[in-house]
């Protein structure tokens, strides 16, 4: 059974000089992160698969790749309130807001109710965490389960909001457009409503190549391509 030092060295034998560039370009904290690509890291979650206990050791390293590698490890199922909102908060960069956290969120039976709570918060990583932990829940979550009217109010915010919010979250609030338009059949014509009225959304991504797409055009592409309303069984990969 590998210990948490055991993990740690192999994640540092699998960075690269190249993709610890690449993830620091994105925002990565430069003194944190070996720079793993996560095909890689994928071998080491064979060995670890179902170590609860070390996925949280791993997060509380603050190493970039460590807590990435505890998002797709750990059960958020059987994670306490107190520690979702801990990860929430020690996120070091977007692909642990925008990802790690809310997959685990996601699989909460706290899930709407932090991720509401979250959206309402200062710390802009955290809010941007509340937006794409709606949209892992609709993604994953039967129509019948979610609450409809509820969704469709923040529909209405990101419309009212999204322009005038932080860099941070403008990108995840457009993400939770396309993922009530892709997944919330009873709701996909609102969310292209939403979309539509919207448009374009302008988010300095830094020093790449990166660009927010247009909802409406995300939207009737899943529609197009006949996956609209599939549910997915998790949104971790």
């Amino acid at each position: 059974m590998l210990t948490l030092a055991e993990v740690m060295l192999e994640l540092e034998q699998l960075g690269t000089e190249q993709t610890r560039r690449t993830f620091v370009r994105h925002g990565a904290p430069e003194d944190q992160i070996f720079g793993v690509k996560i095909g890689d890291m994928k071998a080491i979650l064979k060995k670890i698969k179902g170590r609860q206990d070390l996925a949280l050791e791993l997060y509380d390293t603050g190493n970039s790749d460590a807590m990435y590698l505890a998002g797709l490890t750990a059960n958020g199922a059987f994670m306490t309130k107190k520690q979702l909102e801990s990860w929430a908060k020690k996120a070091s960069w977007s692909m642990i807001s925008d990802y790690t956290v809310p997959w685990v969120a996601s699989e909460s039976p706290f899930a709407a109710e932090l991720a509401q709570k979250w959206i309402a918060a200062k710390q802009p990583s955290v809010v941007s965490s509340g937006w794409m932990t709606w949209s892992a829940i609709v993604a994953t979550r039967p129509d019948a389960e979610l609450n409809m009217e509820a969704l469709e109010e923040l529909l209405q915010r990101v419309v009212g909001e999204i322009h005038d919010s932080h860099n941070a979250v403008r990108s995840a609030m457009n993400g939770f457009v396309i993922s009530v338009g892709g997944y919330v059949m009873p709701l996909q014509k609102k969310a292209r409503d939403a979309a539509r009225k919207i448009g374009k959304v302008e988010v300095d991504m830094g020093d790449t190549s990166c660009k927010v797409p247009l909802a409406l055009e995300y939207i009737d592409k899943m529609i197009a391509r006949g996956n609209a309303g599939q549910k997915r069984k998790t949104v971790k990969c």
